[in-house]
């Protein structure tokens, strides 16, 4: 038997810095907590979890962030959609970091997870700029950061396309 686990976390390593890439100038960075478009806390490179309101946050804090919640983005997309290409996997898995595990893994909600379920990932990669909507004020609407992400994401997944 063959231990592919050197190959897998070399794959899982460069989608990880793929999708920082995209993740950074996304995102910006705020090292003091904001609200979103959508009113989430939110804090340095888009973190959302166990925010302080009012703190300072240094930037060695923003990089374990970024990393950790892109490490736990990519574990998801691993888990629902496991052996995606590399740049397929980044794509997906910034969208997750930003978004959650809808567009990736619910089947149900989502067409281009059930595209990647199928395999057919060229269809998956054009469903991203679909994504670039948020409720503000209870509606739904297009954010311009959100299409520019969403077709930086579609444009990386193609770039994994066979």
């Amino acid at each position: 038997m063959i231990d592919h686990r050197p190959a897998t976390s070399r794959r899982v390593a460069t989608a990880t810095a793929l999708a920082i890439a995209i993740a950074v100038p996304a995102e910006g960075l705020r090292q003091w907590a904001y609200r979103d478009p959508v009113g989430i806390l939110t804090v340095c490179y888009g973190s959302t979890k166990s925010v302080e309101k009012g703190r300072e946050y240094s930037l060695e804090e923003c990089r374990v962030r970024l990393s950790g919640d892109m490490n736990e983005a990519i574990e998801i997309v691993e888990k629902c959609q496991p052996g995606l290409p590399e740049p397929v996997l980044a794509a997906f898995s910034d969208a997750v970091f930003n978004m959650g595990p809808r567009v990736a893994c619910d089947k149900f909600n989502s067409t281009a997870a059930r595209h990647l379920a199928a395999g057919n990932i060229k269809a998956a990669c054009q469903e991203l700029p679909r994504w670039n909507k948020a409720r503000v004020a209870g509606v739904l609407v297009p954010l311009p950061g959100l299409t520019k992400r969403r077709a930086a994401e579609s444009s990386l997944c193609m770039s994994g396309v066979v």
